[in-house]
C-alpha cells in the first residue's frame, strides 16, 4: 500500500522521498567548474547527517551543495540545507516561510499531523539565478516557492491545480521547466517558461506489478538522456531513462533492491537522488529508515554503465558505513555546526528551529533570549500553540536548557519534550502560586493522530527560584524502542534524574522522528511567560 493510502488510513509501507540531482543544477550535466585546489580528506562516515531529514533533493551550484527535506506539520517548511563537500552539512533557511494551506495548520479546529511538507522538489534556474522550490499539499494542489538566494526571503510564485505527488523538478538546458510526480503510474508535465502554469501533463510510466509501488520521483538530464529516479517504499531504487525526450518512452532498470543499510538496526537506504562533484564524480544520496529518530542521509559514489545507468558503489556487499571523501575544492569556510550552544542572541530564530504547526506570532520573541507567552489554554500538548521543535543527533545526544519560570501563572505548564505521537516531557507545573519540577508521560495520539491520552505526572520535586535547567537525553539508535530520560538542576551544574525512563517507539507511521520540544501553554487562562535563555545540544 502506497504512502498515499497509508496516509489517509493509517496503515501501508513506509515511503518516503530522497535527494538528487545531476549536474551543478538539475539542469543537463553541467559544465564542471574549475578544478583547482581540489582537496579530499581520508574517509567520511555514514550517516552523513545523523538527525531527521527525510525526502531529501540535492542540488549543486557552483561550488555549493544545497539539500530540501520534507517537514510534514512543522513550520516553517522545506528547510535549506548548506554544504561544500557533501558530508558537513548546515541548516540555512527554509523554502516555506509559512504553512498557509488551511486553518488545521494553526491548530484553529483541526490539526495537520503528517500532512503539510512531504517529499518536494528543490531546483536552481540559471537563466534567472533563481531557487525553487515545487511541492503538493493534501492532495489537493501544488505551490512554487523562489528565491535568490536560500536564506531567503521565500515568496509564492503560483498554484498549481494539479497536485504532483512526490515532484521531482527539471530545469531542462534549453531553460524549459518539467514535473516528474506520481505513484505507480509515472508522469511528466511541463511548466510555462515563467513556471506558473501547466501547459501539458502525459503519463509515461506505468510500474509492472513485479515491482509493486514506484514513486518519490527526481528528474534529471544527463548526456543527453533523461531520468527518473524513483523509489520503491521502503527497500528499492528503481530508474527510469528516456533518449528520446522528457515524455519517453523510459525503460526501468533496478539501481538497488533490499540493500543492507550503513546504520545497525536501520533500514534499506532508498529514496535518493544523484548529484555530480565538480570533477565529475558522481554521488548518490539516499535516507535509511532510522526510527526513533526518523530518516537519516547516506551517501555514497556511484559509476556508470557504458550504457548510461548508475551504478550504486558497495563495501562487502552493502552501502558502505565509510568512504573516500569527495574531492572537492577546499570550502571557503566551515559550515555551522547543526549541534552546540544556542543563547537566542539577536532577534530572530536560528534556522535549526521549527514549530509544531504555525506559530501565533504575537505570544513569542527573540531578544538575546527566548520569551515564550502562553498562547494556548488546554490540557492537551498536541493542542497547544508555540511549541518549538529540534531534530535530535544520533545516536545519542542530549538536550539542555535553561529556563526562567518567574513569570508563570497557575494552571500554566512549561518544559522541555521528547514529542511525537507517544511523547513525554519534563518541566514546571504553577499550581495555587507553588510551582513543581514535574516528569509527565502517556501523552499519546492514535493512528489518525487524534489524541488518546493528556499525560499522567510521574514524579516531581520543589522547583525553588525562578530559574532551572531541564535535560532530555535521547538514545534514537533504531532497531527497537529506546529508552529517553529526563533530569533538572537548580545551578546548572548537579542535575538531579527525575522519573521514570520513556520508552521511544520506533513505529515509521507518524514518519517524523522524535524531537526535542519547548513549550509553554496554559490550561487556565492567557497571560503566563516562560523565557529560555540558553540551549544545548550536545553528544557524548
Amino acid at each position: 500500500m502506497p504512502r498515499r493510502q497509508a496516509l489517509a488510513a493509517a496503515t501501508g509501507l513506509v515511503t518516503g522521498t530522497f535527494l538528487p540531482l545531476a549536474g551543478a543544477s538539475r539542469t543537463a550535466a553541467s559544465t564542471p567548474a574549475e578544478e583547482s585546489a581540489l582537496t579530499a580528506a581520508a574517509e567520511y562516515t555514514n550517516p552523513v547527517i545523523w538527525q531527521d531529514f527525510a525526502d531529501i533533493d540535492v542540488i549543486r551550484v557552483g561550488d555549493t551543495y544545497y539539500a530540501s527535506a520534507s517537514t510534514m506539520h512543522y513550520s516553517p517548511g522545506a528547510p535549506v540545507l548548506r554544504s561544500y563537500d557533501l558530508v558537513n552539512w548546515e541548516i540555512a533557511g527554509h523554502s516555506v516561510p509559512v504553512l498557509d494551506f488551511g486553518a488545521k495548520y494553526d491548530l484553529n479546529g483541526a490539526r495537520g499531523y503528517v500532512r503539510g511538507i512531504w517529499a518536494s522538489s528543490l531546483a536552481y534556474r540559471p537563466s534567472n539565478r533563481t531557487f525553487y522550490w515545487l511541492g503538493q499539499i493534501d492532495f489537493a494542489r501544488t505551490y512554487v516557492y523562489t528565491a535568490t538566494a536560500v536564506e531567503g526571503p521565500w515568496s509564492r510564485l503560483t498554484t498549481i491545480s494539479t497536485p504532483y505527488y512526490d515532484a521531482g523538478l527539471l530545469v531542462d538546458s534549453d531553460d524549459t521547466l518539467y514535473v516528474a510526480y506520481g505513484n505507480t503510474t509515472i508522469s511528466v508535465a511541463q511548466l510555462s517558461p515563467d513556471g506558473r502554469n501547466q501547459v501539458r501533463t502525459q503519463q509515461v510510466f506505468t510500474t509492472p506489478p513485479s515491482v509493486g509501488t514506484l514513486e518519490g520521483a527526481r528528474f534529471y538530464k544527463i548526456n543527453g538522456q533523461y531520468y527518473i529516479f524513483l523509489t520503491r517504499p521502503a527497500n528499492g531504487q528503481y530508474i527510469l531513462k528516456s533518449s528520446s525526450g522528457p515524455f519517453g518512452p523510459y525503460t526501468m532498470r533496478q539501481v538497488l533492491l533490499d540493500l543492507r543499510g550503513p546504520i545497525p538496526g536501520g533500514g534499506v537506504p532508498h529514496q535518493g537522488g544523484l548529484v555530480r562533484t565538480q570533477s565529475g564524480a558522481w554521488y548518490y544520496m539516499a535516507f535509511v529508515d532510522a526510527y526513533p529518530g526518523g530518516r537519516m542521509p547516506a551517501l555514497a559514489p556511484v559509476t556508470w554503465t557504458s550504457d548510461g545507468w548508475p551504478v550504486v558503489q558497495l563495501v562487502n556487499g552493502a552501502w558502505g558505513t565509510s568512504y573516500p571523501s569527495p574531492a572537492v575544492p577546499t570550502p571557503p569556510r566551515q559550515v555551522t555546526p547543526l549541534i552546540g550552544v544556542d543563547t537566542f542572541d539577536g532577534t530572530t530564530l536560528k534556522p535549526r528551529w521549527e514549530w509544531n504547526h504555525n506559530p501565533d506570532n504575537t505570544k513569542w520573541s527573540v531578544d538575546n533570549g527566548l520569551t515564550l507567552r502562553t498562547a494556548t489554554v488546554t490540557n492537551d500538548l498536541y493542542w497547544a500553540r508555540n511549541t518549538l521543535t529540534h531534530r535530535i543527533q544520533g545516536p545519542t545526544s542530549t538536550a539542555t536548557v535553561q529556563l526562567d519560570h518567574s513569570a508563570m501563572r497557575d494552571g500554566d505548564r512549561a518544559g522541555l519534550a521528547l514529542l511525537r505521537d507517544s511523547s513525554a516531557w519534563i518541566g514546571l507545573k504553577r499550581v495555587g502560586g507553588t510551582t513543581r519540577v514535574v516528569m509527565v508521560n502517556g501523552l499519546t495520539m492514535d493512528g489518525n493522530w487524534n489524541t488518546t491520552g493528556t499525560g499522567t505526572e510521574v514524579a516531581s520535586a520543589p522547583a525553588p527560584g525562578g530559574r532551572i535547567w531541564l535535560r532530555a537525553n535521547a538514545d534514537i539508535r533504531p532497531g527497537a524502542a529506546r529508552p529517553g530520560t529526563f533530569s533538572y538542576s537548580t545551578d546548572g551544574t548537579t542535575f538531579t534524574r527525575l522519573g521514570p525512563a520513556f520508552s521511544m517507539g520506533n513505529d515509521w507511521r507518524f514518519f517524523m522522528g522524535y524531537r526535542f520540544a519547548l513549550f509553554n501553554h496554559a490550561t487556565q487562562a492567557l497571560g503566563g511567560a516562560v523565557r529560555v535563555t540558553r540551549f544545548e545540544l550536545s553528544t557524548p
